[in-house]
């Protein structure tokens, strides 16, 4: 919700506020398609998303394969996620004071690459296809968000997939994610580059992809 062709009319900011919004819309689009179970396949927020959705429905989901996912985007004591407060706060004064030339800026970064690659391109248009209002929020959702606290409570299967090189996301995150995960996990880095590897690195990340969709972990 917020993102590509939804109607912005439907974006509910208190709803959506937190990540258990979007997790709550995964249960209810898996519930009306009749899915019983499913291998979710999420990048970014999105994976950490489907392990919300995964704690109270683990029968939903088969697996999780995760792309570029972080349980925290903060600096903390111990902990290292990539961006300090005023990191953050730069961004949203960004976001807020010039849509067009935050995205113009921020695209390159995030895939990896310069604005005339199609890969840029095409991230730069899912961008500019969102409200400001609501990209601002969205970004302040995920970005402040912390699931360290949930990870012992996703048990099912989770197949973590990382950049080796990525703007949003540090190596260490994933690499926090498989020690605290309640299931099973293994995690890959890849030798791709920028936080949207599907996108920037096509050829390197879908036979690693596939292989994880057909890959069980074994105890």
């Amino acid at each position: 919700m917020g993102a590509g062709p939804t109607n912005p009319d439907y974006f509910d900011f208190d709803r959506y506020s937190t990540l258990d919004g979007y997790a709550y819309d995964v249960l209810a689009i898996l519930e009306e398609l009749r899915v019983q179970s499913c291998i979710f396949v999420g990048h970014s927020v999105s994976a950490m998303v489907a392990s919300l959705a995964s704690i109270s429905r683990p029968d939903l989901f088969s697996k999780i394969v995760m792309i570029s996912a972080s349980p925290r985007y903060l600096n903390d004591v111990d902990y290292f996620g990539g961006f300090e407060h005023e990191d953050l706060e730069q961004l949203f004064e960004a976001m807020r004071s010039n849509y067009k030339a935050w995205v113009s800026g921020f695209a390159p970064l995030a895939v990896g690459g310069d604005m005339d690659s199609v890969a840029v391109q095409e991230f730069s248009r899912t961008l500019f296809n969102i409200r400001p209002d609501i990209a601002l929020s969205v970004a302040q959702t995920i970005f402040q968000s912390d699931m360290r606290q949930f990870l012992s409570l996703v048990t099912v299967p989770c197949h973590i997939l990382q950049s080796s090189k990525d703007l949003a996301v540090p190596v260490v995150a994933s690499e926090y994610l498989h020690r605290n995960l309640g299931g099973d996990s293994i995690v890959e880095v890849m030798s791709s580059d920028g936080h949207l590897p599907q996108l920037s690195c096509p050829d390197i990340v879908i036979p690693v992809l596939l292989r994880h969709i057909r890959y069980d972990i074994v105890s």
